[in-house]
């Protein structure tokens, strides 16, 4: 389709003809596609974008140096549906920490929508079906077959239009400010850096169960499925899936040698070294098993825990909002502890209706 391939973006040419389009739009909806379920270390693989006249489909294998991109993006309204992941991938792939953000999955949450996946807004607002895509679509494979571009632009070709009713809607309830607020908070979220302490890296799903010299195993079969996974450049289940790990570990503390028959020989032996080095360790050299932070919970608290769950479920009743997007059980229970907590894990509309702040209530 010759229209479809001028919206490719994959030659320098063909992105300056963009940028120049870009600095006379305020609001710019963007998509991204990764490859996290075809390597070990995901990168972006396509970028969609759409402008209230286009849409565009930008290759990052192709344009190596997007900086120039990130540059004319940085001061424009960034309309995401789900942003944490996107605003995630395009810090680490093009340098953009966008200075505004527009949620549709936020928007909607505030709206009272319980269905709030693309395909439901798009279906709601324009009555348009999208055609469902594959979840494990390899997107760094060139050329791309015209069905997942297709779908690719679908994830960007609304946004522009449900951001601007959606806006409306939010206004005329009095939560537009409760939205920017939310909105901000999600971008400050995803500058921050997600790290784990290197005793925790390795503690899986079900590790919790094992203890001693089956969890010094699993670490050491962890830490070789790594290292195997980032050689090949495989997801780590591609390995060898964590169902598998815990298992295995079991097994060769038992005393038996588990044997998968499709691993190479040369995989083979170093798995089994692996499960050795973990046999071998002395107690001293064994994990310390995880424990939990931060003092008991006392009646009080337990009480305070309570009294925050049933204020929330009544105004989240009274707004027709979810109870945990008012606010997480998780956050309820640390502002019982120590209330400052409520500062960083609140933003400040959920704050003020939980009676943590004393301001005016929007409506």
């Amino acid at each position: 389709m010759a229209e479809e391939n001028e919206k490719f973006i994959a030659t320098l040419a063909q992105l300056r003809e963009l940028l120049s389009r870009l600095p006379a739009q305020d609001r710019i909806a963007i998509d991204t596609e990764a490859d996290s379920l075809h390597c070990y270390r995901e990168k972006l693989c396509l970028l969609q974008l759409s402008i209230p006249d286009s849409d565009f489909v930008l290759d990052p294998l192709a344009l190596e140096n997007l900086e120039s991109l990130a540059a004319v993006l940085k001061d424009k309204e960034i309309v995401l549906h789900g942003a944490d992941f996107d605003l995630r991938l395009l810090r680490r792939g093009i340098g953009l920490v966008p200075d505004r953000v527009f949620d549709t999955v936020i928007a909607a949450r505030l709206l009272g929508l319980r269905q709030f996946s693309l395909a439901a807004l798009v279906h709601k607002y324009f009555n348009v079906e999208l055609p469902k895509g594959s979840q494990k679509a390899n997107w760094a494979r060139r050329p791309l077959p015209r069905q997942m571009l297709a779908y690719a632009i679908n994830d960007t070709h609304y946004l522009l239009g449900l951001a601007e009713k959606m806006e409306s809607e939010l206004a005329a309830i009095g939560r537009l400010e409760w939205f920017r607020q939310s909105c901000q908070r999600a971008i400050e979220q995803a500058a921050m850096d997600r790290t784990r302490e290197p005793d925790d890296v390795w503690r899986i799903s079900g590790s919790g169960a094992l203890r001693g010299r089956p969890a010094a195993i699993l670490r050491e079969l962890w830490y070789w499925r790594e290292k195997e996974a980032e050689a090949v450049d495989r997801p780590v289940f591609h390995i060898l899936q964590n169902e598998e790990l815990l298992r295995a570990a079991s097994r060769f503390h038992a005393g038996e040698k588990p044997d998968y028959r499709h691993f190479s020989p040369r995989r083979r032996e170093a798995f089994k070294a692996a499960a050795e080095r973990g046999l071998n360790l002395s107690e001293s050299e064994w994990p310390v098993p995880r424990r939990r932070f931060g003092m008991r919970r006392t009646a009080e608290a337990n009480q305070r825990v309570e009294d925050l769950r049933r204020r929330r479920d009544e105004v989240a009743g009274e707004l027709e909002l979810e109870p945990a997007f008012v606010a997480p059980r998780s956050a309820l229970e640390s502002i019982a502890v120590d209330e400052s907590h409520a500062a960083n894990l609140l933003v400040p509309w959920q704050r003020e209706l939980l009676g943590l702040v004393q301001t005016s209530r929007a409506v």
